[in-house]
């Protein structure tokens, strides 16, 4: 007889519509009647027949995602299912649930998602369709979805959000474009109201409801146009003169290369621009900006809500010191302060095998500790010069701006033979300096 203790119950995991228990599958109808623990939003639960589901009913308290372990603990060996909004793996109770139990301790019951029922009714086709939530989020995310002629779906934080977008779109120059709240999608009560969001004046409605932006640009062009790619025009930022202007700020952020997923220390943000421009290449971008000065580090702030990236961390306080607990970076921009004692070296620290780093200097000093450590780790070197055409009398010459230097290096891996203990593994190229 094997003595293998028993496997755990999956968790069933139900994603419920607006239409409630007349929207559901027979296979999620089956979950829902044979759980011994029903746990939900009170919402979600009061959509479920008493007389069908007689499980124990357990309303999610708030916060919701620390108390997962806990329920899932205090449940543990019971048939449980969990009550999500449509699709529970689209912004939805899935993602927790699959990250504290595994994919194996899932069995989930998907149901079409408040956007699958969006692009249904307006003909828009689903994967050309943007998709921002402002579900526990600022709606200052929007701003970053914001170009000409695009097609977005706001997944609403309740009956005010189709307001505080209408005022987000007028303050970022998309006063024209058309705006349009599905209310209640899939349910018997289902209803739309559209109007222009320089002219919004519609009283809050439902709760449930998502939001669909036609973006149309102000045509008097008070704001600035801005495109997807690194380089914004400087005149997008508040700052006040610290900043790395458009042309070497694009450079920069080409050196420094960000993908999916990826954390940048911006270290002596300044006005936050490169880690603004960092976090704006992809959704899932993170960025982290040290600054000394408190009236700059409230500037970053200001400039990333602005700019659609609310989500930038601001830490104030003067680096190296002010790294200290920070998560592990992909990536690592110097922008200011680069003599301050030890800095280079715990940027260098930080950084895994294969992270980058990226230095900026305009001046002498900064550039002899440039050289040197170029000569000690190698990378890339180079001297960026930007020119403007002005006025000369009644003549066009240029302006040459100051001169910047920059560094690149991408730290290397451990050579393949080196012991683990082995200090000369991380550094390959200070090991040849050191027997020339």
């Amino acid at each position: 007889m094997s003595s293998a203790p028993p496997l755990p119950i999956p968790v069933s995991v139900v994603g419920l519509g607006a239409d409630g228990w007349a929207g559901l599958t027979a296979a999620a109808r089956s979950a829902l009647t044979g759980a011994e623990v029903l746990i939900g939003g009170p919402r979600q639960l009061d959509l479920l027949p008493a007389g069908d589901c007689a499980g124990e009913r357990v309303a999610w308290p708030s916060p919701l995602r620390p108390a997962v372990p806990k329920l899932m603990a205090e449940h543990a060996g019971r048939r449980i299912a969990v009550l999500a909004s449509g699709d529970p793996m689209f912004y939805g109770i899935g993602r927790a649930l699959a990250e504290e139990l595994g994919p194996d301790g899932l069995r989930v019951h998907p149901h079409p998602s408040s956007v699958s029922y969006a692009c249904a009714r307006l003909g828009w086709p689903v994967e050309d369709t943007e998709v921002v939530t402002v579900v526990g989020r600022p709606v200052a995310r929007l701003a970053a979805a914001l170009y000409e002629g695009r097609r977005v779906l706001v997944l609403s934080a309740g009956a005010v959000t189709p307001n505080e977008i209408a005022a987000l779109l007028r303050e970022r120059g998309f006063g024209p474009s058309r705006m349009r709240v599905l209310e209640q999608l899939g349910s018997e009560r289902e209803d739309t109201c559209e109007g222009r969001a320089e002219s919004w004046d519609h009283a809050p409605g439902d709760p449930l409801n998502v939001v669909a932006v036609d973006c149309r640009r102000d045509r008097d062009g008070a704001v600035p146009r801005l495109g997807a790619t690194p380089g914004l025009p400087d005149t997008a930022y508040e700052h006040d003169g610290q900043l790395t202007k458009r042309h070497v700020r694009a450079a920069t952020l080409c050196a420094l290369a960000p993908a999916p997923g990826e954390l940048l220390w911006d270290i002596g943000g300044g006005s936050g621009s490169i880690g603004i421009e960092w976090m704006r290449t992809h959704p899932s971008c993170r960025a982290v900006a040290v600054e000394r000065l408190p009236e700059r580090s409230a500037r970053i702030t200001r400039n990333a809500a602005a700019l659609g990236v609310p989500g930038l961390r601001v830490v104030t306080g003067a680096a190296p010191g002010a790294l200290a607990g920070l998560p592990a970076p992909d990536a690592v921009f110097i922008g200011g302060g680069l003599t301050a004692p030890g800095l280079l070296d715990a940027a260098w620290a930080a950084l895994a095998p294969g992270g980058r780093l990226v230095v900026n200097t305009v001046t002498l000093e900064s550039e002899a500790v440039l050289t040197e450590r170029y000569r000690r780790h190698g990378g890339d070197l180079v001297k960026l010069a930007v020119a403007h055409a002005v006025a000369v009398g009644g003549f066009t010459g240029w302006r040459q701006a100051m001169p910047v230097t920059q560094w690149t290096v991408t730290k290397p891996w451990p050579r393949p033979d080196a012991r683990p203990d082995d200090p000369t593994a991380q550094d390959q190229n200070e090991e040849e300096d050191q027997t020339t």
